[in-house]
């Protein structure tokens, strides 16, 4: 356990309250309500349709922060919880907390600084955090930015194994220590926010940073591509999507103003992206690519949990990627104990989605979590106020989780069972 993460709740508490006297206020907003609200004005229209969006008519998100309040804390008193120790092992790795930063995409949409921001972020505190596919700065970057801080990365396998083995071998090299495999988004949900506002980041060559600063997929430009689709009318808006195709990829928009690859690029891009065919037999090209451990990230169903411990994974994270591709999907946190059952400690099961703070990590911990991911909360803090406001949520987490933890008569990790809970 280190310092930084030793009485980490009631030190925060005392740093906000003894600024407070000299009229100074957090960077961004403590409570949910007030971040979310501070994040939607910070954003663009089309920013917050994407980042804040789920599918259909939202069900699923609903239900996912719905599931949390079914579960009530029962908190037991006279335990001696002045000491308190939050960190857990995970594949051989000492971490000085249970929480893990989500892979999310287009953070540019959010903040200019983006992945970069929010990699700092997390090495200043510890946190590791795993790096998107669809990110807007390439895996090196932000890796470099973290020093030795704990780092992972998030593949969607495209239709191309020899592009899927080397984003993995690119993580490897740049010294990610496992590889999330996301297994709901072989197809793009229904998502009306983005439809409503027909506005899809990619087409600008954001959130595709992973792919152009990639040798295969650099490659895979000269190669020949399937007739497109219908052309959009040439409109000011159109214009403007092709400067920033020109500005998003590698050397900027002066040097890409006469280069057509920008656009292949993104042509590219949404050709190979989707791979509905992928299945179980996939996974072991995978299994042969890399050393690291691999969490399968989707996982909802206990027998798909059972299968993956037979296919040789290492770890899975119960998700339904934040309510954004099923529209009446099971919530995470009601599926956790059924696949923490069947997995009955053989890999580490992780869960994300609906985690808005420190009690919600206690729940899911409490219901067979090993770690819980954070999301949504941690790209509002980056578009209120970059690193800062990053730095800032998940502080706020922590310590929410630190003094959950002692309130509820707990001192590490590992004393959080279901016993200190009660389902309502």
């Amino acid at each position: 356990m280190t310092d930084q993460h030793t009485d980490i709740g009631r030190k925060r508490q005392g740093s906000i309250y003894v600024t407070g006297t000299a009229g100074q206020r957090p960077a961004v907003p403590v409570a949910w309500p007030e971040l979310e609200k501070a994040a939607q004005r910070a954003m663009s229209p089309e920013a917050w349709a994407y980042i804040a969006g789920g599918a259909g008519s939202e069900s699923t998100m609903d239900d996912n922060r719905a599931a949390f309040e079914r579960w009530r804390i029962v908190p037991r008193v006279l335990r001696y919880v002045e000491k308190r120790d939050l960190s857990i092992e995970l594949f051989g790795q000492r971490l000085p907390s249970p929480l893990l930063l989500c892979p999310i995409g287009v953070l540019k949409m959010a903040h200019p600084d983006a992945d970069l921001a929010v990699a700092r972020a997390a090495a200043a505190l510890r946190v590791p955090y795993i790096f998107s596919n669809q990110a807007s700065v390439p895996m090196e970057t932000c890796a470099a930015a973290m020093g030795d801080a704990p780092c992972w990365f998030q593949l969607y396998w495209s239709k191309s194994n020899e592009l899927a083995a080397s984003f993995v071998h690119r993580a490897e090299a740049c010294g990610c220590s496992a590889i999330v495999l996301t297994l709901d988004t072989a197809m793009l949900g229904w998502r009306p926010r983005d439809l409503d506002l027909g506005s899809f980041p990619f087409f600008r060559g954001d959130g595709i940073a992973q792919y152009t600063s990639d040798p295969v997929f650099r490659g895979m430009l000269k190669e020949p591509l399937p007739a497109a689709g219908p052309k959009p009318p040439l409109t000011l808006e159109t214009i403007a999507t092709a400067l920033a195709q020109k500005r998003n990829y590698p050397g900027g928009l002066l040097k890409n103003l006469t280069s057509s690859e920008p656009r292949a690029a993104v042509q590219r891009f949404m050709n190979v992206f989707a791979r509905p065919s992928l299945n179980w037999d996939d996974l072991k090209f995978l299994r042969q690519t890399t050393k690291l451990p691999i969490l399968l990230k989707g996982v909802l169903h206990p027998e798909d949990a059972k299968k993956a411990i037979e296919h040789g994974m290492d770890g899975l994270i119960v998700s339904n990627h934040g309510g954004r591709q099923i529209d009446g999907e099971l919530a995470t946190l009601d599926a956790l104990p059924m696949v923490a059952e069947t997995v009955n400690g053989k890999i580490p099961v992780l869960l994300d989605s609906g985690v808005r703070g420190g009690a919600d990590v206690f729940k899911a911990l409490a219901l067979g979590a090993t770690a819980v991911c954070l999301g949504r909360p941690y790209v509002y803090g980056l578009a209120c106020a970059g690193q800062r406001g990053v730095e800032e949520v998940i502080s706020n987490v922590l310590a929410e989780f630190d003094l959950t933890l002692g309130l509820a008569g707990c001192t590490n990790v590992r004393s959080v069972t279901r016993e200190a809970l009660l389902k309502v």
